[in-house]
């Protein structure tokens, strides 16, 4: 599956768009993850714990947008966006979206 933040892809023709797909995953924090960011705080410093759990939900969030634009039969996903939003108090979502379209390589190279 080709992934692009990008409305096109250079070298490549959109030969279809099958419409918009998206993933995404709620993750709460930790309280381990809670304590050791407080300290960190005091002392200033990357939050490791934080930063491990937001890549963790980007390749989940990711890998089910993926899973949807498969199911409709893409090559390809195109202007894919991120958003985080609050859920409640300790737990955030992660979205991911974009186009799900099929590329056919232009062959004029």
């Amino acid at each position: 599956m080709f992934i692009v933040n990008t409305e096109f892809v250079p070298d490549a023709r959109i030969v279809s768009v099958l419409g918009m797909v998206q993933g995404s995953t709620v993750r709460a924090k930790h309280v381990g993850r809670d304590i050791m960011a407080g300290f960190k705080n005091i002392i200033g410093g990357e939050l490791k714990g934080y930063t491990q759990l937001l890549q963790e939900s980007r390749q989940e969030a990711t890998q089910r947008m993926i899973n949807s634009a498969k199911a409709l039969g893409a090559n390809a996903i195109v202007n894919v966006r991120y958003a985080t939003s609050s859920i409640t108090a300790g737990a955030s979502e992660l979205f991911c979206y974009g186009t799900a379209v099929v590329l056919e390589k232009n062959d004029n190279k």
